[in-house]
């Protein structure tokens, strides 16, 4: 998972399949403005709840992103950082599962495809239950995220998870107490709001009820 031996930043090749930057010019009020965007693409994410053990399954990674801005604010080189000074530990996150949107196939075929690469359950798409559709990001990208539930049990799970090609995912349960920690208040966490977001829609729709 941290095995990161070395890391460095360089320019962005014009052709990313990921994003794009541009810098947007608009008139408001009378007064020309400009805001500096990315375009990427949008995605889905999904709260998965395995009933026959009451937990919540989530997914670690390491972040790139996330490794770059702690890095980055703490004053660290990013011309080859120092990874005794920083461990690639801090990158690593607890998220939902999730993926981005760049098939030609149905935003709930995606999600249904994602639990399965990520975290090994196989469930039809009649099984993934649309929650919310929102936008992320909205100061730098502004990109649609669909969000889903999809409750499963042992006998889903068909394979290990863990991602496809060269991903490096692990698949991680929590218990609803250890959920319920990373929404009280003051908590601290290395998770994208849409993952808390949907810890709380969680608790709010489908939590059995002495858990709620």
């Amino acid at each position: 998972m941290d095995n990161v031996t070395k890391a460095w930043i360089g320019p962005l090749p014009p052709d990313s399949q990921y994003l794009k930057p541009y810098r947007m010019y608009y008139v408001q009020n009378g007064v020309e403005k400009n805001w500096d965007l990315l375009k990427v693409h949008d995605s889905v994410a999904i709260i998965i709840y395995n009933a026959e053990r009451k937990k919540l399954v989530f997914v670690r990674q390491f972040r790139p992103a996330v490794f770059h801005d702690i890095v980055y604010s703490s004053g660290g080189s990013l011309k080859e950082v120092d990874l005794e000074k920083f461990s690639p530990q801090l990158g690593i996150t607890t998220e939902m599962c999730a993926g981005i949107v760049d098939k030609k196939k149905s935003w709930v075929e995606i999600a249904r495809e994602e639990v399965l690469e990520e975290c090994g359950y196989d469930v039809c798409v009649d099984r993934l239950e649309e929650v919310l559709t929102y936008r992320a990001g909205v100061g730098s990208h502004g990109a649609t995220q669909k969000m889903y539930y999809c409750e499963v049990t042992d006998a889903d799970k068909s394979e290990s998870g863990g991602g496809v090609d060269d991903e490096v995912i692990e698949v991680m349960e929590h218990s609803l107490e250890e959920a319920k920690r990373m929404i009280c208040a003051g908590a601290t966490n290395n998770s994208p709001p849409g993952c808390l977001l949907g810890i709380l829609w969680f608790f709010m729709n489908k939590a059995p009820k002495e858990e709620s």
